[in-house]
């Protein structure tokens, strides 16, 4: 066994993101940490999601979703969009842009993406994706995971 394996994980540097997804009719918004680029050319990132969330069959119907870049500022959005509600979308402005996705307008920057590709990961699937399109709305600091805490309750996960 590895003591403090929550502890050690949060050692590796990466930000704090709102992924907006959507089916073509429904949309919805999880908080993730596990987010990265893959490839330089074509510009990938790579998302990791549970299976078991509402978002991810959202997100498997869609094929599309944006990822939201948040600031040092922006803790309560990240607890926000890391629980469970009705309607949590609510209260906030959502704009689109080319694939649909809803993107958070109160984020730095976002990046609207296409699947490309799914593949399996212990308990959660990684879906690669294109980026169709991205942009900057404000010059600031991004949030990182280390930063949290145990707001989304990982210390409990690690077996």
């Amino acid at each position: 066994m590895i003591e403090n394996l929550d502890a050690l994980f949060k050692q590796i540097s990466h930000g704090v993101y709102v992924i907006g997804v959507s089916d073509g009719t429904h949309i919805n918004a999880f908080t993730a940490a596990w987010v990265m680029q893959v490839s330089f050319d074509p510009p990938l990132l790579a998302i990791s999601i549970n299976p078991q969330n509402y978002s991810y069959q959202l997100l498997k119907a869609g094929g599309i979703f944006s990822v939201n870049v948040l600031g040092q500022d922006q803790y309560a959005l990240a607890e926000h969009f890391g629980r469970s509600a009705p309607d949590k979308m609510a209260g906030f402005n959502w704009i689109q842009d080319k694939t649909g996705a809803p993107i958070l307008s109160d984020s730095l920057a976002y990046f609207d993406c296409e699947i490309s590709h799914w593949t399996e990961a212990g308990d959660h699937k990684i879906a690669v994706c294109s980026v169709i399109s991205a942009a900057k709305f404000k010059n600031e600091k991004p949030l990182l995971y280390n930063q949290t805490g145990d707001m989304d309750g990982s210390k409990e996960l690690y077996k």
